[in-house]
């Protein structure tokens, strides 16, 4: 029997199924795989650029920042490597050469092979080439006449000459006037220099050296000189006492620091794989959690819009690899926040600038440790107050105002430190004269940012407001063609825009995206005005004429149609573009339904209704709401009650919530009922009427 009983639930379940109605689910847009990939790629690049050096030997290099406060545990004399690898580069040319015995050998055979041409070509009457040697006249006459005595001497004469100069050693740069005035003077014997023989043999030794060489240089002999010469002036050396601090935690390593490290074996050479898991996972943890939040904010948050994000914080990793210890937090974090806040929200930004935080290099000193927080406040103001910046001009003024309000924040906090610690500028490890400079360059940079996001706009498809205020602009060519080719949907939708901007600002949703949103969601009426009764004149009704709900059922929906193509024309975002199909969804045509039912009562009501796609935010749902109230309320007499107005709009409302109208809208119960009430006030204003006053007849 206890058994048959049902089991009630208990209040914790209660409470839950409450909350659970009241908090309904909101649909996520869904990714592609090849998004996921893409997104999956970026965030491995983010979590490798940030952990690999845990995974290169030796894991410090001089540049980084000191991880801990190392001391001399005893004392030492460490060689100045770096003073020595200057000296040596600066020895880098010195080297020592010897004969080549082989070179030497086939450079005299060369001037004996000359000797003998000249030989066999005289004896020929000189028929043959002589290119190499050309002699002159004058010297073809000495050949053709000197006997074979003087030949003897003067073919001696030259092979001593030769064997003088290759046993001092010939060189190829050696330029060819140089050597053929040294080839003339060791031929000097042989008479005047412009005599012919004197000047025959100095053509046959120039020709046979000139750039050729017979030096090689000796491994032994060049290290032997190069040791000499660096121990001429004596080695550097770095002298350690006991107890001395070599490095302190947060300061960049010097050179000279880093060689003691090394002497002290307190420079790891091994990969440190627990620790680069840690970090690795932490950074890939971080892209994950922020593209949880960034859907979290935003539903339909586009895979672009997460790879924006993405490459931002990678861009931020490479320049701080790049630069080291002397990357700039504000340089590198506020930019990135204000493009995110301008363009998907303050969240996202929020949580982008938490994420680059937290994978900063661990190792900060204190003055460090002060700029990245005050960055980070920085930051955060910049996420709060771009999002609700509604001009380019406003967003100006922070890019102005946020980086030298920081610039004071850290000018009392580093003069506070330096009084309290009795330190001194120098003894700081940046330059405080340089905040200033550096507030300079932020500056720029946010207003560069600003330059920049129109073009991201359009990349990335964000919506800024100074974006959505443009697009409101009721000057704009797309409206005006709307005011001026059907003047009644145009006040049809002045109305509706007054009753979704109370209902949204009353609940807290997107005012400016809604005001925009309902600009342009009737645009596609443009396409046949008149078949539509807010502009049709003199009672004419073309639906009346053409007494087929079929065909009018097609013109209803080819308003939402020629809207999405109008939309594409006129480069609408697409948060805009949602409005023109979903604030009809999936309704019924009704009036059109019950004329095809009463000719067919078999007609399909699936043929007509709209296509959809039903409301995906409360934007567009509320828009939905607005638009089904404003007949009814215009319709209700000027002495309808509160109440009566009351129940014409929750009977509306009612409805599109049984249809399934609002399922994917996220608006909970007690916002609708919150909308309701709103739009019962703007209708309040809406039906005020003026005093009559008298008249007076003017006599």
């Amino acid at each position: 029997m206890r058994k048959s009983l049902a089991k009630l639930p208990s209040p914790k379940k209660l409470w839950r199924i409450w909350l659970g109605s009241q908090s309904p689910r909101r649909p996520i847009l869904r990714w592609s795989t090849a998004d996921k990939i893409g997104l999956l790629m970026v965030c491995l690049l983010v979590a490798i650029f940030s952990s690999y050096k845990l995974l290169a030997v030796p894991d410090l290099k001089p540049g980084d920042v000191a991880q801990f406060t190392e001391i001399a545990p005893k004392d030492a004399t460490v060689i100045d490597t770096k003073a020595l690898r200057e000296k040596k580069n600066d020895l880098k040319e010195t080297f020592v050469q010897v004969l080549d015995k082989n070179q030497s050998n086939n450079l005299e055979n060369s001037v004996f092979q000359k000797i003998k041409k000249l030989r066999t070509l005289k004896n020929k009457n000189f028929k043959g080439s002589l290119k190499e040697i050309n002699p002159t006249n004058i010297e073809r006459i000495w050949l053709a006449n000197v006997s074979d005595r003087e030949w003897e001497i003067w073919e001696e004469e030259i092979k001593n000459a030769s064997k003088k100069m290759l046993s001092q050693g010939i060189i190829n740069t050696l330029a060819f006037d140089q050597l053929n005035e040294a080839s003339s003077l060791q031929l000097i014997d042989l008479g005047e220099k412009d005599s012919p023989n004197r000047s025959l043999g100095t053509k046959i030794l120039s020709s046979s050296f000139y750039q050729k060489s017979n030096l090689k240089v000796d491994k032994l002999e060049t290290k032997m000189l190069l040791e000499s010469l660096i121990n001429q002036d004596g080695i550097n050396t770095i002298k350690i006492k006991e107890g001395s601090i070599i490095s302190k935690k947060g300061e960049p390593i010097s050179s000279q620091e880093f060689q003691i490290l090394q002497h002290f074996n307190k420079v790891s050479r091994s990969p440190r794989p627990l620790k680069w898991f840690i970090t690795f996972s932490e950074a890939m943890g971080s892209c994950g959690l922020l593209l949880m939040i960034m859907r979290r904010e935003k539903p339909k948050l586009k895979a672009k819009h997460g790879l924006l994000s993405l490459t931002l914080l990678l861009v931020v990793q490479l320049t701080k690899d790049w630069l080291g210890p002397i990357a700039s937090p504000m340089q590198l974090i506020l930019p990135p926040t204000l493009l995110l806040s301008q363009g998907i929200g303050t969240t996202t930004s929020l949580a982008w600038m938490a994420a680059a935080s937290l994978i900063w290099p661990s190792s900060l000193n204190g003055s460090s440790e002060v700029r990245l927080i005050i960055a980070c406040v920085a930051g955060s103001f910049v996420a709060f107050l771009g999002r609700r910046m509604r001009s380019r001009a406003q967003v100006l003024q922070i890019a102005l105002f946020i980086p030298f309000g920081a610039l004071l924040g850290q000018w009392f906090i580093f003069n506070q430190l330096i009084k309290s610690k009795n330190l001194e500028f120098n003894n700081l490890s940046f330059d405080p004269n340089s905040l200033f400079n550096e507030t300079l360059i932020i500056s720029s940079i946010l207003m560069v940012t600003i330059l920049i996001i129109p073009i991201l706009e359009n990349t990335f498809g964000l919506l800024t407001r100074a974006r959505l205020m443009e697009l409101a602009d009721q000057e704009r060519p797309l409206l005006r063609r709307l005011s001026r080719e059907a003047p009644g949907t145009f006040e049809h939708t002045l109305t509706i825009l007054s009753l979704a901007e109370e209902g949204a600002r009353v609940i807290g949703a997107d005012v400016d995206l809604i005001r925009t949103g309902a600009l342009y969601h009737d645009v596609g009426k443009l396409h046949a005005p008149n078949w539509f009764i807010e502009n049709q004149k003199d009672g004419i009704n073309p639906h009346e004429e053409i007494k087929n709900p079929y065909k009018s059922a097609d013109i209803l929906q080819a308003h939402v149609d020629e809207g999405l193509k109008l939309a594409r024309r006129y480069r609408l975002p697409s948060p805009i573009a949602d409005f023109i199909p979903e604030h009809q969804g999936t309704l019924k045509m009704g009036y059109f339904l019950h004329k095809a039912q009463e000719s067919d009562p078999s007609a399909s009501e699936k043929r007509f209704r709209y296509k959809g796609p039903i409301p995906h935010s409360k934007e567009t749902g509320i828009l939905m709401l607005a638009d089904g109230c404003e007949a009814a309320l215009r319709a209700l007499d000027a002495s309808s009650s509160d109440n009566d107005a009351c129940k014409t709009v929750r009977k509306i409302i009612q409805s599109r919530q049984i249809d399934g109208q609002l399922k994917e809208s996220s608006l909970t119960r007690a916002e609708v009922e919150i909308i309701l009430r709103a739009f019962v006030s703007v209708w309040r204003r809406m039906r005020h009427r003026r005093l009559k006053y008298p008249s007076f007849n003017s006599r």
